[in-house]
């Protein structure tokens, strides 16, 4: 009898939580207005965190080109996502702030003439250039200079990560085939015109106001190869 009451125990303890709304997912502060007052733009310095990798990678016509020739004495906002991501935290913030990024720097015609977007793909056999193509129309506009890249195989890409250290891992079903889905950190990086990384930017602190505020900083630097 003790045993049948356990079973039925447990057996409403199952149906209470399947029966349970689920819980509401916290998106991370990039969606959300900015929840306090950034410094001003050239108040504060951003320290060179590192250089910049270099690699070959695919536009979405398919034309190779190297990351450095794309950075072009620009400043770079540079991040990582594949198309297929489902993590709303994810790549799909990434594109999100990106998009407010472009729209805030539409507003601010001289910025905007200094300033390139890369979001480069790590999933070449999914995201081949022509999915890059349809992805990129969801973001970007026909004026916008926000470059989708892509790279011809994993040994192209694999450089490219290790530079930037950025990790991801895919996974894979029972039978041992791809899914379509990785595990992944998001980061996002801003790279100056010396291709110096100078801010890194997590999902937690990844914002389109502190992105432009970074931007205007680098952007009243004076322009030479030996800042400190």
């Amino acid at each position: 009898m003790r045993r049948l009451r356990a079973a039925l125990a447990s057996a409403l303890l199952s149906c209470a939580a399947a029966a349970a709304p689920p819980t509401a997912q916290v998106l991370s502060p990039g969606y959300g207005a900015l929840q306090y007052e950034p410094p001003a733009a050239g108040s504060y310095r951003l320290p060179p965190l590192g250089v910049a990798a270099d690699g070959n990678v695919l536009n979405t016509d398919g034309e190779p080109l190297t990351l450095y020739e794309l950075m072009d004495n620009k400043l770079v906002l540079l991040g990582f996502i594949y198309t297929r991501c489902s993590d709303i935290n994810g790549c799909p913030l990434a594109s999100f702030v990106m998009k407010k990024v472009q729209k805030g720097l539409a507003g601010d015609p001289a910025l905007a003439s200094q300033v390139r977007l890369i979001s480069l793909s790590f999933d070449p056999e999914m995201d081949t250039p022509a999915q890059l193509a349809e992805y990129a129309g969801h973001f970007r506009g026909e004026e916008d200079d926000w470059r989708f890249l892509t790279t011809a195989s994993e040994s192209q890409l694999q450089p490219i990560l290790e530079g930037y250290g950025q990790w991801r891992q895919r996974e894979y079903d029972d039978s041992g085939k791809y899914t379509g889905s990785m595990s992944h950190i998001l980061r996002v990086f801003l790279v100056d015109r010396q291709r110096r990384i100078r801010n890194i930017y997590s999902s937690g602190f990844l914002h389109a106001d502190t992105v432009l505020n970074d931007l205007r900083t680098l952007a009243m630097e004076p322009d030479r190869a030996n800042l400190p």
